[in-house]
């Protein structure tokens, strides 16, 4: 029997960083739907939050599951429910940009109480702000080259 523990803390945006997801009651329901459709397609969600225009999503991999497949999945199935449910004005979509990074079994509990804290966090900060910390802290910078 294999044993694999890798957590990926994933952040996205919608489209053009529209603000969508307006409302609380909104996110919930989607925020839901994605960690419910995930785990019956055997991907496990320790936690999901975001805010009016970002996803964020601590991920623990299966021993067959790769990122780009793990992200496609939540991100094309919720694009797809959101749109056939109405949940929106306008079609929703996701961007197709995302940023993935591995999390440490240390630094978990961390991550969760960042995702946790979402509404509250982005009283003071917006999402493009924390979206370039998230690509100083962790060395985004340095790949471009």
């Amino acid at each position: 029997m294999s044993f694999v523990k890798v957590y990926i803390h994933f952040v996205w945006s919608t489209k053009n960083r529209v603000p969508f997801l307006s409302s609380k009651e909104l996110r919930t329901k989607v925020w839901t739907h994605i960690k419910e459709n995930a785990n019956k397609k055997g991907v496990f969600i320790d936690h999901i939050n975001g805010y009016s225009e970002h996803c964020h999503c601590l991920v623990s991999l299966g021993v067959d599951q790769t990122i780009q497949k793990v992200v496609q999945l939540i991100k094309g199935e919720s694009s797809f429910w959101i749109n056939k449910n109405k949940l929106t004005l306008e079609k929703f979509e996701w961007q197709d940009e995302y940023l993935a990074a591995s999390i440490s079994e240390s630094g978990v509990i961390k991550v969760r109480d960042y995702i946790r804290n979402q509404e509250m966090h982005h009283k003071d900060k917006t999402f493009e702000e924390e979206y370039l910390a998230f690509i100083k802290k962790y060395n985004f910078e340095e790949m471009k080259d």
